[in-house]
């Protein structure tokens, strides 16, 4: 007479173990690429919206090409910025140059300047 077998044997249990492995050494390194895209992404739209903020700031109080744009506490201080604009990677963000041509800068992920519109 045989018995019935009941539950997984530790073979039977060490090959489940190692499959689910092989499957997680496949996915990671894809989700994590995906990941920091997407962080990219997020950041490159921060920065814009910074730069239309600056946009609007200039046209509002009619600065001059040679004039400093404003710090971007000052925009969220001002209204032009609801709030202050956080990298998703945690890099921080700074303008730099003068409102005829300036940078939008994360220190994680690059530049973003007013003449080129892109990274």
């Amino acid at each position: 007479m045989r018995r019935k077998r009941k539950g997984l044997t530790l073979v039977e249990v060490m090959i489940v173990a190692l499959i689910i492995g092989i499957l997680v050494s496949i996915a990671l390194p894809n989700f994590m690429k995906a990941r920091s895209i997407a962080q990219a992404r997020a950041c490159v739209v921060n920065m814009r919206t910074i730069q239309a903020s600056v946009e609007i700031w200039a046209m509002a109080t009619r600065a001059k090409p040679d004039d400093n744009p404003p710090d971007i506490n000052d925009l969220v201080n001002a209204g032009y910025l609801k709030v202050l604009p956080r990298c998703p990677a945690g890099g921080t963000y700074s303008i730099s140059g003068n409102v005829a041509n300036y940078e939008v800068s994360c220190n994680v992920h690059g530049t973003l300047t007013n003449a080129m519109g892109s990274l």
